[in-house]
This record gives structure tokens, C-alpha cells and sequence, in this order.
């Protein structure tokens, strides 16, 4: 039994893992998508074709009579996935308008802070967080301040909205771990994605410009952004949190910062400074403490 959970646990670990380096090259995707599209545009495409993305594996589990998850009432299983996909919209347009007046920096930063919201609010949920997970969240918090915030830190208008935003997708990562065991995971992720994408081409409609040409020109971003970023990535989310207590999965889902800045490097040649690669440490300092201190203190005791 000890050995499967065991096994779970470095499985789901591997899966957000996956999902953090997926998300974090999808920074640059999301930076040249931009360059054609409005971000309510960008997301509402990318988020449809996304959810268009799993209907084949839906399908095919489907006509097996597999489930991927426990199994539950529709209504139940809309109630969710409309719930998610209302956080997920809230959270990515709160950013996007916190963004207009804010640095990337300092938005990135303040998103990074659901590290340490996770587990917070996870105690209204009476969950208990161990002192591994909290040193963890510090250090992946300290990281993030190294990899993100450059030139000094003054808080404008803007970074009111974004650590809002923080506070949502800390709402996000509770809720999936909440719902991943309860739900056919498949089906949640598509439902979230069905409904942050129309509500963000909804916005796009009434605030943006955009053009089947602009479509066009953003292709591969909206491709990568839509396929990878969102069928695989927060799918694969979702079924790595059937198995990771919340806390853990924020401190691995985080670094999907040090992955932008490795994207950025690599992909479209942004410096990567002493600062930011000691920033990339901390933070995988910092996921290696909150796994591996539970299992040394648990080690010691048995011994």
C-alpha cells in the first residue's frame, strides 16, 4: 500500500512538474501571440481549442466505458466545471487588466504569491500544511523575487488587481484538488475550458479588434498556447492533483516562472542574469524541501 502511494506521489509530482515547464514556454507563445491579438482574444481561441483538444480522448474513454476520475451526477459534474472555468476566467482577466499598468515583473511576482495563499487558505479547509511546505513556499516566494523584480519594487494600481488575481488561482488550485478525486477529470478540464474561453471572446467582442487575418498571423502561439498549454497542460494538472496535496502542487506549479525565463532565453534571446538563475535555484530549492522533508521526518521516525 505504502509503495503505491508512493508511486502516486512521484507520478503526480512528475505531472505538475510537466505542467509547470509546458506553462512556462507558453509565456513566449503567449508574448508573440500578443503581438496580433487582444489577450481577451488570445485566451477565448486558445481555451476553446483546448477544450476541442480532449473531445477525442473524451470519446474514446467514453466508448470503452472507462472514466477518467470518479464518477458523478451531470449536474454535479457541470456544477463544477462551471465553478473552475469561472475562477480560471476571473483570475486570467484580472492579471490581464493588472498588467496594463503594472512591469511583468512585478505581475509576475505578485501571481507567484498563490504559493503562499495555497496553503493559507487551505486552513479554512482545515488542511494541514507541515513546516517543509511552508519553508518550501518561502523559498519558492523568495525565488520568485529574485526572477521577476529587477529594478526595485513599487506598488502601483495595476498590482492591486494582480494579487487579486493571486488569490484566485491560489482558489483554482484548492478547488481542482478539491474536485480531481471526485469528478471524471476529463470532462471537469473540458468544462473549465468551454467556459473561460466564451467568456473571455464575450470580453474580446466588446473591447477588442480582431481579424481572421490576426487569427491567422498568431497561428503557432495559438496552437501551442490552446493544444499544449491548455489540453495538456491544465488537464495534466488536474489529474496530478488526484494524488498531490494542494500546497505541494503550488510550490511545483510555480516554477513555471523559471521555465518563462528559460523559454525566454532560449526561444527568443532574453538575458538571463546571475539574479534570475539564483532566483531559479531558490525556487528549486524550494520544491525539494516540501517533498523531501515530510520524507526524511517520516524516514527518522521510523528508524
Amino acid at each position: 500500500m505504502h509503495h503505491t502511494s508512493s508511486s502516486r506521489t512521484l507520478l503526480a509530482n512528475g505531472l505538475l512538474l510537466l505542467t509547470a515547464c509546458i506553462w512556462g514556454f507558453a509565456f513566449v507563445a503567449q508574448r508573440v501571440g500578443m503581438e496580433h491579438l487582444g489577450p481577451f482574444a488570445f485566451n477565448g481561441i486558445r481555451f476553446l481549442l483546448g477544450a476541442a483538444s480532449l473531445l477525442p480522448l473524451i470519446y474514446y474513454n467514453r466508448s470503452r466505458g472507462r472514466l477518467a476520475g470518479a464518477p458523478a451526477d451531470r449536474a454535479a459534474l457541470l456544477k463544477a466545471g462551471a465553478g473552475i472555468g469561472l475562477v480560471l476566467f476571473t483570475g486570467a482577466s484580472l492579471q490581464q487588466i493588472g498588467m496594463v499598468t503594472t512591469t511583468a515583473g512585478n505581475a509576475g511576482f505578485l501571481t507567484g504569491l498563490y504559493v503562499i495563499l495555497v496553503p493559507l487558505l487551505g486552513l479554512f479547509w482545515r488542511q494541514h500544511t507541515g513546516a517543509g511546505t511552508w519553508t518550501g513556499a518561502l523559498l519558492a516566494v523568495a525565488g520568485m523575487w529574485l526572477l521577476s523584480v529587477q529594478e526595485g519594487f513599487h506598488i502601483v494600481s495595476g498590482d492591486v488587481w494582480v494579487m487579486v488575481s493571486a488569490i484566485c488561482w491560489a482558489g483554482h488550485v484548492l478547488l481542482v484538488g478539491q474536485l480531481a478525486q471526485k469528478v471524471d477529470v476529463l470532462v471537469l478540464s473540458f468544462l473549465q475550458f468551454v467556459v473561460c474561453g466564451v467568456l473571455s471572446l464575450l470580453v474580446a467582442f466588446v473591447f477588442e479588434d480582431f481579424t481572421l487575418q490576426a487569427v491567422q498571423a498568431a497561428a503557432i502561439p495559438i496552437l501551442y498556447g490552446g493544444i499544449m498549454s491548455v489540453g495538456v497542460a491544465y488537464t495534466l494538472q488536474v489529474v496530478g492533483q488526484q494524488w498531490a496535496k494542494a500546497s505541494h502542487a503550488a510550490i511545483i506549479l510555480s516554477l513555471e516562472g523559471a521555465f518563462a525565463a528559460l523559454g525566454g532565453w532560449l526561444l527568443i534571446g532574453e538575458n538571463l542574469t546571475g539574479r534570475q538563475l539564483v532566483g531559479c535555484g531558490l525556487m528549486l530549492a524550494g520544491m525539494l524541501a516540501s517533498q523531501c522533508w515530510p520524507a526524511c521526518q517520516s524516514k527518522a521516525a521510523v528508524e
